[in-house]
């Protein structure tokens, strides 16, 4: 192995004691926030003893997507067909290109009837019109994942959304309520304070809920702990696009920020009530 030149040695007992500083300046928070700020920011979601890593765009999108099944009353199995093939059509992101006229989340054409391009370009729009396509396939809860989102997206790599099945499945599960406190996001303060009243009409959009706007909080009462769950989920996954701060249920909370902290719940000193969700948006 080749010698270091002095001047890389020095370099490197320099970058060592920056680290060393940093951490006895700032505290091992501070160092969070610094791997964070580098990496950006990023959520996770955890089910069946597997964690996986989501864009804070990706994570949004998603969250809609289960939401809307639960909106129309579909079993997770559909959230899970759905996701997975918006990760293989478009990285579960609101594309505005695709081959040939194909938009959107599941890279659907106008030319084929799915709606005009502005219509395809809505997730909540989009998202339903997939669903609309998956019910009419005789099984699908049967089928392979796989199989189910061939039989909607007719694609010439059919076999290509098999590979995403672990994090579909997961994010389903987690934001259709069946797994609790199995979402985080590490993501930076709001530009601006987010509007409550526009949160609370996605709330709507997106599950069919009302929530009651006092101040700066949204409340949401829900018919079971899995329901309040899932919104709580979704809350978190769409808090980069309303601006939430803070999202509390059951005696836990999600309090926004660059920590790693963010990407868990933390248990409060109050026990709330396990079917109500309270999201802050300051």
């Amino acid at each position: 192995m080749p010698r270091r030149s002095p001047g890389r040695r020095r370099l490197a007992a320099l970058l060592v004691l920056v680290v060393v500083a940093v951490v006895g300046v700032v505290g091992w928070r501070g160092v969070q926030r610094l791997v964070h700020a580098v990496s950006g920011e990023q959520c996770e979601v955890t089910a069946g003893g597997s964690t996986y890593s989501w864009a804070p765009d990706q994570a949004s999108n998603a969250a809609a997507i289960t939401a809307i099944a639960v909106k129309r009353g579909l079993p997770p199995r559909a959230a899970s067909i759905a996701i997975a093939t918006a990760m293989q059509e478009s990285k579960v992101r609101n594309v505005r290109f695709g081959d040939r006229d194909s938009l959107g989340l599941f890279q659907q054409r106008p030319s084929q009837g799915w709606g005009t391009a502005e219509q395809i370009l809505d997730p909540e729009y989009s998202t339903n019109k997939f669903y609309d396509a998956l019910v009419k396939v005789r099984g699908y809860t049967e089928m392979d994942i796989a199989a189910a989102a061939q039989a909607v997206q007719r694609s010439a790599a059919g076999e290509a959304y098999a590979q995403h099945e672990g994090q579909a499945r997961a994010t389903a599960s987690v934001v259709s309520g069946q797994t609790h406190a199995g979402l985080g996001c590490a993501l930076r303060d709001p530009e601006a304070a987010g509007d409550p009243h526009e949160l609370a009409a996605l709330l709507s959009k997106d599950f069919g809920l009302t929530g009651r706007v006092s101040g700066s909080t949204v409340t949401v009462t829900t018919g079971s702990a899995d329901a309040a769950w899932a919104v709580a989920s979704w809350a978190v996954a769409r808090a980069t696009d309303t601006g939430a701060v803070r999202v509390a249920v059951d005696g836990r909370q999600w309090v926004r920020s660059m920590e790693d902290s963010a990407l868990t719940w933390r248990r409060t000193d109050t026990t709330g009530a396990p079917t109500t969700v309270v999201i802050a948006t300051a």
